[in-house]
């Protein structure tokens, strides 16, 4: 099926006892057993609810998985990756990634003993020359948040399997209608489905989607035991937003071009970043792994006064976290979504004081362009 048919049907489809186009909600925490001994295929919510499993199903064909688990964040889907490893065990990640994981790895990771490095990813002799012999896990990000990096998923995930290394990609920046991780040779795909999953910004939920079966069971074993499961509700509010994902990603796309474009020609921006333009070092790696280049943006001003400038003028732009949703959001990655990096190392990755990050939206680019353009002119 194509990209927008895929979007409108995946999942079990309707309901088999009324026929209800749309999954219901089974706000229940419980199931009655047929009799002693014998349930009817369900037990207890947290092993397993009917809107959640639709959810988990429709991910899974979206990203072309054997399986796929929801949890109730996008971290919980992260951290029970990381229980997939043993205390002495190594997770090579890539260096420039989301703050609350960088985080979730230099914090509860190592002190369940699992060693954690990073490294330039996109550096595929650095990638290689980092590897351990304890290493089980790499786990990446393309693009990357929030400098927007390209990864070659492909060759990095050769070079992990010679080692018999799993490999995750976190692909919420792009979804799967922009890219599909598995089909490059990852074993895991991870999303924040509050991102552009649901599209809405009125639910808070993780995916991973799994290549192979078995690691499925694996994860649903944790997902059952460690209990960090989505709701129903969620669940539901996820599926909804899948319903239209195509026909948001291509308004996404055009909005992000267009402000990219702009942002590039501009007098008062010292650098943009994003894959979709020419000039961006990996633009040719992009297009190859690539359906499409997204719609989140990267711009630095040059200073700290200069961002909290123009984030206070900006009227269209809301200043707050997260992205995905489609109303256009900017953030100030520094003092926002990557506090928890040290300014050290912010600034060894180019996460500069005068840096914000757009999640654009599918407001009518003019409209977003004359937001831009007016901010600006306040500096």
């Amino acid at each position: 099926m194509k990209e927008k048919t895929l979007c409108v049907h995946a999942g079990p489809g309707p309901e088999p006892t009324t026929g209800a186009v749309n999954p219901p909600i089974y706000a229940t925490s419980t199931y009655a057993y047929a009799e002693f001994g014998q349930h009817r295929g369900w037990e207890y919510s947290r092993t397993a609810n009917p809107t959640r499993v639709a959810l988990e199903q429709a991910v899974a064909q979206l990203e072309g998985g054997a399986d796929a688990c929801a949890f109730a964040s996008g971290m919980a889907a992260i951290d029970a990756l990381t229980d997939l490893l043993a205390p002495g065990d190594h997770i090579l990640a890539a260096h420039n990634l989301y703050g609350g994981t960088y985080r979730l790895f230099t914090t509860i990771t190592r002190r369940h003993g699992v060693e954690v490095s990073f490294v330039d990813a996109s550096d595929l002799a650095a990638l290689e020359a980092s590897f351990r012999p304890n290493t089980k896990m790499l786990f990446l990000e393309s693009p990357t948040n929030p400098l927007m990096a390209i990864v070659d998923l492909e060759e990095a995930s050769r070079l992990a399997h010679q080692r018999g290394v799993l490999v995750v990609v976190d692909n919420t920046f792009l979804s799967p209608v922009l890219q599909k991780p598995l089909a490059l040779g990852a074993d895991f795909v991870v999303h924040s489905t509050t991102k552009y999953l649901n599209g809405h910004s009125d639910a808070v939920g993780g995916v991973v989607v799994c290549k192979d079966g078995e690691l499925g069971a694996q994860l649903h074993r944790i997902q059952n035991s460690a209990g960090a499961i989505m709701g129903p509700f969620d669940a539901y509010l996820v599926l909804r937003g899948i319903r239209t994902l195509a026909l948001r990603m291509a308004a996404h796309e055009e909005g992000g071009r267009a402000v990219a474009s702009f942002l590039a020609q501009h007098p008062r921006v010292v650098r943009v970043y994003y894959p979709g333009l020419a000039s961006h070092p990996q633009h040719e790696l992009a297009c190859r792994q690539q359906r499409g280049f997204g719609a989140m943006v990267a711009f630095d001003v040059g200073s700290l006064e200069n961002a909290k400038t123009v984030c206070n003028a900006l009227k269209l732009f809301t200043l707050a976290e997260s992205l995905g949703g489609v109303e256009s959001l900017v953030s100030h990655p520094a003092t926002m979504t990557h506090a928890s990096v040290p300014k050290d190392e912010r600034e060894k990755l180019g996460i500069t004081d005068g840096l914000l990050r757009l999640s654009v939206g599918v407001e009518d680019p003019e409209d977003l362009l004359a937001d831009l353009d007016r901010a600006l002119a306040a500096l």
